[in-house]
């Protein structure tokens, strides 16, 4: 039987926002342009666009894998 505290310790913390600066400086880190981090992230290239100026948020699988990028690298998304 699992119980609530088992539950709780299974939890991801929360992923923090990522505003259109921080995407933008993340894909400078790594030298992408928006056409392959779109690539690397299975969305479009406009998105990214929508992203970085500010129009759009990333949510669901995109923002996970942001964070992923942003804490384990590039390698970890390839």
């Amino acid at each position: 039987m699992r119980r609530m505290r088992h539950f709780d310790a299974l939890c991801l913390a929360p992923i923090p926002p990522y505003t259109s600066e921080r995407i933008r400086a993340l894909r400078d880190r790594y030298q992408l342009s928006q056409s392959v981090l779109a690539s690397v992230l299975n969305t479009s290239a406009s998105t990214v666009r929508q992203w970085e100026i500010g129009a759009k948020q990333p949510s669901g699988p995109s923002l996970k894998l942001l964070n992923l990028l942003d804490r384990k690298g590039l390698d970890a998304l390839l």
